[in-house]
C-alpha cells in the first residue's frame, strides 16, 4: 500500500507540474487586453476567446485546486476525510464547436489540452473514490482482495 501511496503522490506531482504550465500557457494566450489594444478581432471572435477563456481557466483551477488538495493530503496537512469532503474535482463545462470554430489553431489546441487534463484528473478521482468506498464497505473490499487474488494473468 505504501508503494501505491508513493506512486500516487508522483502522479499527482506530475499532473501539478503539467497543470502549472497550462495555467501559464492559458494566462498568456486568453490576456485580452492585447487583442483589445488592436481591437482588430471581429466581435465574434472577440466573445469566442472570452467565452472559452473563462471555460479554460476556470477548467484549470479546479484541476489544480485538486491537485493541491492531494499534495495537501500526501504532506499531512488534511485528513482522509477532508479530502473526502472537500477535495472534488470542479465540474466540466466543455468548449462550444461554434466558438472553436472561431479561434486560432493555436488556441484550439490549449483548450483540447486542458479538456484531456481535466478527463484524466476525472478518472483518476474517480478511481480514488470507487477505492475510498471499497474500503469502507469491508465486505466489498474483501471480495475485491478475493477477485485479485484469483485474478488469472
Amino acid at each position: 500500500m505504501d508503494m501505491d501511496r508513493t506512486i500516487h503522490e508522483q502522479v499527482v506531482e506530475d499532473l501539478y507540474a503539467e497543470a502549472l504550465a497550462l495555467a501559464d500557457e492559458a494566462r498568456a494566450v486568453f490576456d485580452l487586453r492585447d487583442e483589445a489594444s488592436h481591437g482588430n478581432s471581429p466581435n465574434e471572435v472577440r466573445i469566442a476567446l472570452s467565452v472559452e477563456g473563462l471555460r479554460t481557466t476556470t477548467r484549470v483551477m479546479h484541476v489544480l485546486a485538486w491537485l493541491l488538495n492531494q499534495r495537501a493530503y500526501h504532506s499531512g496537512e488534511l485528513s482522509k476525510s477532508q479530502l473526502r469532503r472537500h477535495g472534488t474535482l470542479g465540474e466540466e463545462r466543455p468548449s462550444d464547436p461554434a466558438n472553436m470554430a472561431l479561434l486560432e489553431p493555436a488556441t484550439r489546441m490549449l483548450i483540447r489540452e486542458t479538456e484531456r487534463l481535466h478527463a484524466r484528473i476525472a478518472r483518476l478521482d474517480e478511481e480514488m473514490r470507487a477505492g475510498d468506498e471499497a474500503e469502507s464497505d469491508p465486505v466489498s473490499a474483501m471480495q475485491g482482495r478475493i477477485a485479485q487474488a484469483f485474478r488469472v494473468a
